[in-house]
């Protein structure tokens, strides 16, 4: 029998990465990749519970799916990822809506782990295999992004053990590839029409650290940039003490890398920095804002802060709400602090009641906003260059795109209103209005690629 597999991917674009290895893993004479959940005989949701939110839209993800073995067509419900990792012993009684549960180190077993619950012969304690598994460009992957842009895992795990995150116990420690695997993988894309790559790991500046060769993020773009056809790329999630000064002369210098870094602060105070067991203070983090700016003007700049974090004071917001409103970020997201099982953060005294919580989110994100539509509105009149994405959902003669300043799905989009182009091409735009988070603007030069 060949069996229908739809399968849904909750989180971040690292979780995305899995799925598409899971779904690359599957061979097509048995089993057909579909997107409707209500088709399909086999149905698996990768889930994320890196905070609390996060859980409950998993759980909420998988109940609403368990209904299609009643009402539709579904044999066999999976679940695998980040949540059943963390809480194997508790899920299997508590939902026994779903058939097998999959850990992060399952993702290469994962046709043998279907295959044998199908045939009723998977046995007690076969699954969970431990999280030290790594990909690499071997490995076959179905991409569910646009055929332009494409996130490339370098990395997984994470040793910075930051005593909020629950990852390293779900992800296990460090484990990065081979700059030669990764540059194959990345030539592979462009060859298939990749234009955008956006580099992800738990902390890209920690690449290589656990290699004996020693290779370092710096060492993999400058073979990157090599790649003829690449026109972008991007690096997500910097840890702030790993930014050297060769990465910024690096950035600088190649322009297939984009003037844009996301580096998460979480916060200012010292205080709380030290007790987040972050490995770099106030001062720390006003220098590396003066490197990257000296070095790189028009760097776009993205951070993330928890709020209320347990003991934090009125007066330690305070100055990071401050911190904000001195405008040094262009895009910014505010997570409340959660209180995750297994981390020191979680036995510590001073937790903060979640009314306050919300309303400091609140208070720093329209800080933020008033900070971004400032920096926005900076930009009209110049000309950028824009990645066309697809229509409106306004009105199907508007183009929409991102410029070079925006990473995919976590930031603003651009909206093009003369000029004609194709999905995929690059163009030059001129920016005419803006908004808090989007760009409006026309195209004045014809495909650049």
């Amino acid at each position: 029998m060949k069996y229908r597999v739809s399968l849904v991917s909750l989180g971040c674009a690292k979780n995305l990465v899995d799925a598409e290895v899971m779904l690359g893993h599957l061979p097509a004479e048995r089993f057909e990749v579909i997107t409707d959940e209500s088709s399909a005989e086999i149905i698996i949701v990768n889930t994320c519970s890196f905070i609390k939110e996060a859980k409950e839209e998993s759980i909420e993800t998988i109940l609403d799916l368990a209904e299609h073995k009643k009402s539709g067509n579904c044999q066999l419900l999976v679940v695998c990822g980040c949540m059943p990792q963390r809480y194997r012993e508790d899920l299997a009684t508590s939902m026994p809506e779903v058939d097998l549960w999959l850990g992060t180190g399952d993702v290469p077993r994962v046709v043998e782990l279907i295959e044998a619950k199908l045939a009723g012969s998977l046995a007690e304690g076969e699954t969970f295999a431990p999280p030290n598994w790594l990909y690499d460009h071997t490995t076959q992957r179905v991409r569910s992004s646009p055929h332009y842009t494409s996130y490339v895992k370098i990395a997984e795990g994470c040793d910075n053990l930051c005593s909020y995150c629950v990852i390293p116990a779900i992800r296990g420690p460090l484990r990065s590839r081979s700059i030669a695997s990764v540059v194959s993988e990345v030539q592979g894309m462009v060859n298939d029409g990749v234009k955008e790559i956006n580099l992800i790991a738990q902390d890209i500046t920690a690449f290589g650290r656990d290699r004996h060769d020693g290779p370092r993020i710096e060492d993999l773009l400058t073979e990157l940039v090599k790649i003829d056809g690449l026109r972008w790329l991007r690096l997500l999630y910097a840890y702030p003490d790993g930014i050297s000064d060769e990465l910024l002369d690096t950035i600088a210098r190649e322009e297939k890398i984009c003037n844009y870094l996301d580096i998460p602060l979480q916060h200012i105070d010292d205080g709380i920095l030290g007790m987040m067991n972050r490995r770099i203070d106030e001062a720390g983090i006003r220098n590396l804002l003066v490197r990257v700016r000296s070095r790189i003007p028009e760097m776009t700049l993205r951070t993330s802060f928890i709020v209320g974090f347990p003991g934090e004071s009125e007066e330690q917001f305070a100055k990071l709400l401050d911190f904000v409103n001195e405008g040094h970020f262009e895009r910014v997201g505010v997570f409340c602090y959660s209180k995750e099982e297994g981390t020191p953060a979680y036995q510590l005294a001073g937790q903060i009641a979640e009314r306050t919580k919300k309303s400091r989110r609140q208070k720093l994100m329209k800080a933020q906003a008033r900070v971004s539509f400032r920096k926005n509105r900076e930009l009209i009149g110049r000309i950028e260059p824009v990645l066309v994405e697809g229509y409106s959902e306004e009105s199907e003669l508007l183009l929409r795109g991102r410029s070079v300043r925006q990473a995919p799905d976590v930031d603003g989009q651009v909206y093009i209103t003369a000029g004609d182009a194709n999905i995929g091409d690059i163009v030059e735009l001129k920016i005419t209005d803006s908004s808090e988070y989007d760009l409006i603007g026309e195209i004045v030069e014809p495909v650049l690629c």
